[in-house]
């Protein structure tokens, strides 16, 4: 059973923004100053180290706009709008294809958006086979590949074309059943359509389902959001993921459509997280991290207890080996030691790849510092736990010498019982779990530099 302890007046005393941690540095600290060459002098780095890949594609398009979302997307009803941007992807995929030896195997896959199922059931073949032209897929079926569903947008073939495409996980967003709710944030979904894609999923033997909820919506209590958990529990998904909602009007336009005082209260939000995440441990779960539950035998959840468990711009993962390429717009991968970021806009993107250059917007080469306080910061978000030992053997270190001002800054944290500090590590405790975003912030040299930087609430 996961040890998690709700303790209210400490998460009230640490509730203060800070970043996910999907990479570090952030991408705050991405800048233009990363060109196509430097990206470029990274794929020579990455074929050094001859690991696996990481297939990244950007479907931006929706059908309907969710007030909620913060996403990059382009709102349509005209399917048509895909065409060209595929055709550009697809030259993108030669493009970067070129650069990687074709030995180089593709472990995972994942279709983003966006609606990925915007596209055609031809389109959604044509990618794929673009895909496997110009890399290395795994044909046994024992890669991770994946793809994110709206529910309102697939059906029974849709799910058996997925499944013979080579995709084997799916995440469903279903943010809440609750119809006022729905209503609110422009999302209407019913239980039946999402438990229809979840029985066809079943049906053609995916591996991993996993459902997204949001708390922090119009009109959620605890009771209605509680009836809402209660009816995804009999869903039994492999894995749920349990957000806050963040109110950022001023940063993303559809959140306008929103009224802010039809918004639960910070004490309404963190009571409907206490008794969603009871709700769901009880149910069996364990608490992976931040908002991620997985069922004790997923991948997500033996990779935690075998201290395999990793996190990128994804969320956890499973395979911390792998060089992530991004395809498409605003994506952003991971090459060596590098994150880089495409460029945002379609017409942009098309230019650049139509004269034969990779759409780098901008990114950052790490630093041997960057580098080292990416694995700390990786070890406690994944694992709760850091052996000095480790640290010191990989970067040839003095872990009290070189962290010893984060050290003195954890003493509050250890006074406070989130976590307990001896001669060896750093064990993150039961009270500590739902805060370890403020742990980590601790080491993070940047936002140590910079504290007026906008991020979400850490509860």
């Amino acid at each position: 059973m996961t040890e998690l302890v709700f303790n209210n007046d400490l998460i009230k005393k640490y509730d203060k923004s800070g970043p996910r941690y999907t990479s570090y540095p952030t991408a705050i600290q991405f800048t233009e100053n990363f060109t196509e060459q430097s990206y470029l002098e990274q794929v020579k780095l990455s074929n050094q180290r001859n690991t696996p890949l990481s297939l990244y594609f950007h479907i931006p398009f929706c059908d309907t706009i969710c007030f909620y979302c913060g996403c990059n997307k382009i709102v349509t009803k005209n399917r048509r709008h895909a065409e060209p941007y595929l055709a550009a992807v697809y030259k993108e995929l030669a493009l970067q294809g070129s650069l990687f030896k074709a030995t180089r195997i593709v472990q995972q896959l994942h279709w983003g958006g966006g609606t990925p199922t915007f596209i055609s059931h031809q389109q959604m073949t044509e990618l794929m086979q673009q895909t496997r032209k110009h890399f290395t897929l795994l044909d046994d079926d024992s890669g991770e590949y994946s793809i994110e569903l709206d529910p309102r947008e697939v059906n029974k073939s849709s799910i058996n074309l997925l499944r013979k495409l080579g995709f084997n996980r799916i995440s469903l967003g279903v943010q809440d059943f609750n119809l006022q709710v729905q209503k609110a944030v422009n999302r209407i979904q019913s239980y039946q359509e999402t438990r229809d894609v979840i029985v066809a999923a079943r049906n053609n033997n995916f591996h991993s389902i996993s459902l997204d909820l949001i708390y922090g919506l119009p009109f959620q209590t605890v009771e209605s959001f509680s009836e809402t958990v209660d009816r995804v529990l009999e869903l039994e998904p492999d894995r749920l993921s349990v957000f806050n909602y963040a109110h950022l009007p001023e940063m993303f336009k559809t959140q306008r459509q929103i009224n802010s005082k039809d918004l639960p209260s910070a004490e309404s939000k963190l009571a409907i997280l206490q008794q969603v995440t009871n709700k769901i441990i009880d149910a069996g779960y364990e608490f992976i991290g931040m908002d991620h539950f997985a069922k004790p035998t997923d991948e997500l959840a033996i990779a935690q207890k075998e201290r395999k468990l990793y996190r990128n711009f994804q969320g956890y993962s499973t395979h911390s080996d792998c060089d992530l390429i991004a395809l498409g717009i605003t994506s952003i991968g991971k090459i060596a030691d590098s994150y880089s970021q495409n460029i945002k806009t379609i017409k942009e993107y098309t230019e650049v790849i139509e004269q034969g250059h990779l759409p780098v917007l901008r990114g950052v080469t790490l630093s041997e510092d960057d580098i080292l306080r990416r694995e700390v910061i990786t070890q406690l978000i994944c694992h709760f736990e850091l052996c000095f030992q480790d640290i010191e053997k990989e970067f040839s270190i003095v872990f009290s010498d070189y962290f010893a001002d984060e050290i003195i800054k954890l003493q509050e944290m250890q006074t406070d019982l989130l976590l307990e500090i001896n001669d060896d590590k750093i064990l993150v405790l039961p009270e500590g779990k739902l805060l370890i975003r403020n742990i980590c912030m601790v080491f993070d040299i940047y936002l140590n530099k910079d504290e007026k930087q906008r991020f979400s609430k850490t509860i």
